[in-house]
């Protein structure tokens, strides 16, 4: 069995639905017939097997039989003979067929021995006459006996309760089980019977002889041919991290991997899995499985797929032509054959490609080295000469497999420009790599490329900021540092230092920026003004800045203003004036709006992308502090379309534009367009993965049970990348919000402690997210400080309490640290969270305090609608607790709309069992009087039981027999269905039994 047997299905919730259509009809006493076509592969018996157990589950009795290759020479009716099996292993099943000797010929597998088994006389039709058991009988060929046996058979099943028959991979089938096949859909049409059969799309060639039968059964009342695609990239992810959690886990980036090769067949990415290999090589088993449908071939198309194989996934017919050696009828033919055969498909731009990735890779690990470099030459000399038949990639491609080195160099810098021009950093950066790779072993590399090598590696950097890779960028503007030397010439030192600096601040390394920045600064003079010196002074100004250096900052952005402004340079003008105005949080918002929107419109004439992204993103951080979400929502918008348009998706400035576009989507409500926007783009840069991890604030608001996984891997790159300050903070508080909704106060704490932690080391001016954390892990800390007093539990309630009170210590620390740094300009957002604390630290004190949760309620009320949801149940309670049950329904019911509407499950969970316990009145909702349910005694005794009196202690204080209090505990155990007191207690509660206070 497939390890994905057992697993979970996924990705299959129409197909299934569609089948289980069947079983309905069946249910409701209609025949019916599916016919299931997919790949080798791609999951049609774990359908199959899921069908199984929902029809199962609806009653119906399940008889499966599977055909195997034998060949036209196998055995006769043999899926029947399988399927027939357990009936005759329970005699009193259907008495009728132990008596019947044709049933019983074929189910020992000896049709022949009661009639003879031959084909029908040419042109005669078995089907047609038997659409009713009342029909005409046609002319007997010596098998109808036996047909109608088996159809009897199945109906007397039927009449016992419905049917579902399941065949399994009927391309196998012989002829006799496909005539008896085409017979049962043709006789079955009044008994409530579903017949379901599966077959490989990818065998059914030309001449096939299942084909023609299909073509007639798709005719059929009531058939109809369900086609199994390849699973979609997220369905096969999602098996791919459920199979590897069960042996450790695997790196995301293995994972894309396997998805990738993979191509949504659930058995190749299963044996990619068990192999363990997740590089080049294939495993041996899947191996021979894919080149088993290549040795079938003859020796001319095995050629074609060879030559195919190194030319790439999709060919050109004049290519394989050209290179393949092979005379024209011979290369028509093999075409033919492959394409008959499925291991060839015809694309839309008339180019062939291979049916399933893995089969080239097969094909590849079976060539020779030596065939392989000869074919690569060839193929290289081919688009060398044909220019319009193929990409410089493609020419960069075969020329390095060839070992054409200057070849490859020059056709990699070709593929590099191209790629640019496409929009495509990504690509460039890979392009641009390996031309840098070659270059050593390429005497005239920099003849050739026309540059020399600290150029293209500086070229190199810039494709890497642009595809969000910083990391990379900074390493490679280290090594053109490196290859200038000390004696290069100073303005290009100065302007790869000031480049490095500016890689540097935005992967956290703020110091070491500013040195970069500082050495700059030293290798350009002042004096007269240049753009290399005034850039490197914007810079310069934006690393002091960034390490408390202020009147460095201030002598520096006074120098670039005024350069910047004498040499015409409005991109550096536009980024010192960014950087001039996020330095002075308090000024005039009008001032401020106003200098944006001049360092936005200069940017934009200066075409520097980067700092237009800049001042775009700054114009929408400002409008979302505060608290004009909707402001801001229409600048995150506008940065990120001109990014998408320009190819820059993941640069630093798009990526951030695009986090802060799912945070505000959240925050307004709009909760699928923010998970949509999370999970828009497949390919995220680590230095980007918050932007996937901020959706997961939407999974954990809706109870979405996909936000562990996700949050795992999360975990596993804040780890890796240590460093990347809001990844680590949307995990943590995705983390705290799950722990606080599962009412794990303890795992609550210790990620609030930790994450605040790192949190304080790396940010050293602003802690303000602390306020978030803080406020989110407060919530399960009060409710188990709560429930440890209210049960007495002194040793409980003082260490909650202790916790609470570090938790409310850090907050206020994090809000006085900002104030040293920048006064009193904390935003809306870090207004509503230290009201939340506030609320929060009332409660952890027993203290209800309905006036501290109405504050944070209003100071939500800026545009964080779930949040403001979240304070208004908090003060349904706390209204509740002061007696003010009117008060009370108003907000409980403003936070359940709020959750309806987002599909906040935990919330609307919670607001419902608050309104239980209270007796509050809500939509859809009818509160239980506990006297329908429950005598007045028992009532009384519950009561009791919820105090935690023993049946003798109940006995005493109502005045009865410790046995009648027994027998009233009894009763109320069995009206509540609970399997003991203390659960009784609870459903009780939660069912608003109990009285309210």
């Amino acid at each position: 069995m497939s390890r994905w047997d057992d697993g979970p299905l996924v990705g299959r919730t129409e197909e299934l639905a569609r089948l289980l259509a069947h079983v309905d009809r069946a249910v409701g006493g209609r025949a019916s017939a599916a016919l299931l076509a997919g790949d080798a592969g791609v999951g049609k018996t774990r359908l199959l097997r899921e069908l199984g157990r929902h029809a199962a589950e609806r009653g119906l009795r399940v008889l499966t039989g599977h055909c195997v290759d034998l060949g036209d020479v196998g055995l006769p009716y043999l899926p029947f003979v399988d399927l027939l099996r357990p009936v005759a292993a329970d005699p009193d099943l259907v008495p009728a067929s132990r008596e019947n000797p044709v049933l019983t010929g074929l189910i020992a597998g000896r049709p022949g021995a009661v009639v003879p088994v031959r084909p029908p006389a040419e042109g005669q039709d078995l089907s047609g006459p038997l659409r009713h058991r009342a029909a005409p009988p046609p002319v007997d060929d010596g098998r109808l006996q036996l047909f109608e046996s088996v159809a009897g058979l199945l109906c007397e099943l039927a009449a016992n309760g419905p049917l579902l028959v399941v065949l399994e991979d009927v391309h196998w089938a012989d002829r006799s089980s496909r005539d008896l096949l085409r017979y049962l859909l043709a006789r079955l049409t009044d008994e409530p019977i579903v017949v379901v059969a599966s077959y490989r799309a990818d065998d059914l060639h030309r001449r096939h002889p299942l084909r023609p039968l299909l073509a007639e059964l798709v005719r059929l009342p009531g058939v109809e041919r369900v086609d199994l695609a390849p699973l979609p990239d997220r369905a096969l992810g999602e098996l791919v991290r459920d199979l590897a959690g069960r042996t450790g886990g695997l790196p995301e980036h293995d994972v894309d991997d396997v998805v990738a090769r993979a191509e949504g067949n659930a058995f190749y990415a299963e044996e990619l899995l068990a192999a363990g290999l997740h590089g080049e090589r294939l495993p041996l088993a899947l191996t021979d499985v894919l080149l088993a449908r290549v040795e079938q071939r003859s020796p001319a198309a095995q050629r074609v797929l060879r030559v195919a194989a190194v030319a790439g996934r999709r060919v050109r017919h004049e290519l394989l032509a050209a290179v393949g050696e092979i005379s024209p009828d011979e290369l028509e033919q093999a075409f033919a054959e492959l394409v008959h055969h499925h291991l060839l498909v015809v694309s839309d731009d008339g180019r062939y490609r291979f049916r399933h990735a893995l089969l080239r890779e097969a094909v590849l690990a079976d060539l020779l080295p030596g065939e392989r470099v000869r074919l690569h030459a060839a193929i290289a000399g081919y688009l060398a000469t044909h220019r319009d038949a193929g990409t410089a990639a493609e020419r960069a491609h075969h020329a390095r497999e060839s070992n054409d080195l200057p070849g490859a160099l020059g056709a990699s810098l070709e593929a590099a420009s191209d790629a640019r021009r496409l929009g495509a950093p990504a690509e460039q950066l890979q392009h641009l790599e390996s031309a840098l790779a070659l270059w050593s072993a390429v005497p005239d590399a920099a003849e050739r490329a026309g540059r020399d090598q600290a150029a293209l590696l500086l070229e190199t950097a810039r494709a890497a900021r642009t595809a969000g890779e910083l990391h990379r960028a900074v390493a490679l503007l280290r090594s053109a540092l490196q290859v200038l030397g000390p004696e290069a010439d100073a303005e290009t030192r100065a302007r790869v230092h000031y480049t490095l600096a500016q890689a540097m601040v935005r992967v956290e390394d703020e110091f070491g920026a500013h040195r970069e920045s500082t050495a700059a600064m030293a290798l350009v003079p002042a004096h007269p003004p240049s753009e290399v010196r005034t850039w490197a002074a914007a810079t310069h100004a934006r690393m002091s800045y960034a390490v408390g250096r202020i009147e460095e900052a201030e002598a520096a952005v006074e120098e670039a203003l005024a350069a910047a402004d004498a040499l015409g340079l409005d991109g550096a003008w536009s980024d010192i004036a960014v950087t001039q105005l996020r330095a002075k949080p308090g000024a005039d918002p009008e001032w401020v709006r106003a200098r944006l929107d001049e360092a936005l419109l200069r940017a934009r004439r200066s075409g520097d992308l980067d700092v237009e992204m800049r001042a775009l993103y700054n114009l929408a951080t400002v409008a979302f502090e505060a608290g004009r979400i909707d402001e801001a929502l229409g600048w995150t918008r506008r940065g990120t379309r001109r990014a998408h348009d320009r190819g820059s998706d993941w640069s630093y400035y798009a990526a951030e534009l695009r986090h802060l576009q799912v945070t505000a989507l959240y925050m307004t409500g709009n909760w699928d367009a923010s998970l949509a926007e999370a999970d828009l783009l497949a390919r995220v840069p680590e230095i980007a993965a918050h932007v996937r991890a901020a959706g997961l604030l939407v999974m954990v608001g809706r109870g979405d049970p996909g936000a562990r996984e996700r949050l795992d891997w999360a975990h596993g790159l804040v780890s890796r990348l240590r460093a990347h300050i809001l990844l680590d903070l949307v995990t943590a508080a995705s983390e705290i919000d799950l722990a606080a909704w599962q009412g794990n106060a303890q795992t609550a704490l210790e990620v609030a402690r930790a994450a605040c932690r790192r949190l304080r080391e790396e940010w050293e001016d602003d802690h303000l997210g602390v306020l978030r954390l803080a406020g989110t892990a407060l919530a399960p800390v009060v409710d188990a400080a709560t429930s440890a007093r209210r049960a007495g539990d002194a040793g409980g309630t003082e260490r909650w309490v202790a916790a609470g009170e570090e938790l409310v210590g850090l907050a206020g620390d994090a809000v006085d640290t900002y104030r040293r740094w920048w006064g009193d300009t904390m935003g809306v957002e870090a207004t509503a969270w230290q009201a939340r604390v506030a609320a929060e630290a009332a409660r952890l004190a027993g203290d209800p305090a309905p006036e501290l949760w109405r504050a944070s309620a209003e100071a939500f009320r800026f545009g964080h609608v779930y949040e403001e949801a979240r304070s208004r149940w908090r003060l349904a309670e706390a209204l509740l607790a002061a007696d003010d049950r009117a008060g009370a329904a108003v907000e409980a019911r403003s936070a359940h709309d709020v959750a309806v509407r987002l599909g906040a499950a935990p919330l609307r969970a919670a607001v419902e069992a608050l309104a239980r316990r209270g007796r509050l009145e809500l939509p859809g909702h009818r509160i239980v009087d506990a006297a329908a349910v429950l005598t007045p005694r028992e009532q009384s005794v519950l009561a009791l039981l919820a105090a935690g009196r023993t049946n003798r202690q109940i006995g005493a204080e109502l005045y009865i027999s410790e046995k009648t209090a027994s027998v009233h505990v009894s009763n109320i155990l069995a009206k509540l269905g609970a399997g003991g007191r203390t659960e009784a207690v609870a459903l009780a509660a939660a069912r608003g039994l109990l009285p309210t206070a």
